[in-house]
């Protein structure tokens, strides 16, 4: 929501204690988000349908049928019987001044899902992304993971400035992908006390996304590898940004191209993530794709990802 005076006019310092107040706003805009939707979503868009796993809550049936109408599978998300959908709500003022709140709401029966049954009746996962969720749910699908062997990616994002240094060393440790920014992977040495040497010894690839400067890739005993962003971005608004970087990496991924490969898909679909406002308003030919590939990285790149647009 967006007021259109500022916050501060409306605070009355010696009052703090006994705050009582309301803003009329000026609009209202409903988005849709959470990362692994978001995520989802960019896979479905590149053709490759993820199995989106969490918990929702009854209001989660016009999301569930946008979600399915964009390649989603949402077959083994858990609604909630009793809350609603976790959901974010922000009002801003024209200084860039928030006043927000998060609501978790089913999200926090997360640790209520368990992964066995689901790949039972999917088969094996190439897999399972462990995002940010409620902090036991995560752990439980972890844990799970190493149990039955599945590969499984951390991406621990915004739990990092909850999570203690125990839960972050769980969530990270045998991960055949850690995926960050670069201010979280420096908080998950500062939490976990491993030095940058002691993360590769625990995880396959370390993935870090660097905003406009693009992302790094490493892994032991490897030279890194470095991409640029995309070119010619014209930034509107970040969020989400990672996610679909993340659904564009991991797309380029189950297609067999290798890691340049799949960050600069990453890159790409994260361009036209920043181009607009909201997670999932995006919209894009696969000649556009395949051009702003082309127009970033080059024709080599460009001709390995053509045959695996939809």
């Amino acid at each position: 929501m967006g007021y259109s005076g500022t916050f501060r006019d409306s605070l009355v310092v010696e009052q703090l204690d006994k705050v009582s107040l309301s803003f009329l706003v000026d609009d209202l805009e409903i988005r849709r988000g959470g990362v692994a939707a978001n995520m989802c979503f960019g896979l479905g868009v590149l053709g490759v349908r993820g199995v989106l796993v969490g918990a929702a809550g009854e209001d989660f049936a016009d999301y569930r049928s946008w979600l399915e109408r964009h390649g989603v599978d949402c077959s083994h998300v858990h609604i909630s019987e009793s809350r609603h959908t976790a959901r974010f709500v922000c009002t801003t003022d024209p200084t860039g001044a928030q006043i927000a709140s998060f609501y978790p709401g089913a999200m926090s029966e997360a640790r209520m899902i368990e992964l066995g049954p689901i790949t039972q009746s999917l088969g094996a996962p190439s897999y399972v992304l462990v995002g940010a969720d409620d902090p036991d749910g995560m752990l439980r699908h972890t844990q799970e993971c190493r149990q039955r062997g599945y590969a499984f990616i951390a991406d621990p994002s915004q739990q990092l400035a909850f999570g203690d240094g125990d839960l972050i060393r769980d969530l990270v440790d045998g991960a055949a992908i850690l995926f960050s920014n670069e201010y979280e992977s420096h908080m998950i040495a500062q939490k976990t006390g491993w030095d940058d040497a002691e993360v590769l010894a625990r995880v396959g690839v370390q993935v870090t996304t660097l905003g406009k400067d693009g992302v790094r890739i490493r892994r032991r005993g490897e030279d890194d590898v470095v991409v640029a962003a995309a070119a010619d971005v014209t930034a509107v608004e970040p969020t989400g940004v990672g996610d679909a970087f993340r659904a564009g990496f991991l797309a380029a991924a189950s297609w067999g191209l290798g890691l340049e490969r799949a960050a600069q898909v990453g890159c790409v679909l994260a361009a036209y993530v920043v181009e607009t406002v909201g997670t999932q308003e995006y919209a894009f030919s696969s000649a556009g794709f395949l051009r702003r590939v082309r127009d970033s990285y080059g024709d080599v790149p460009a001709d390995e990802v053509a045959p695996h647009l939809p």
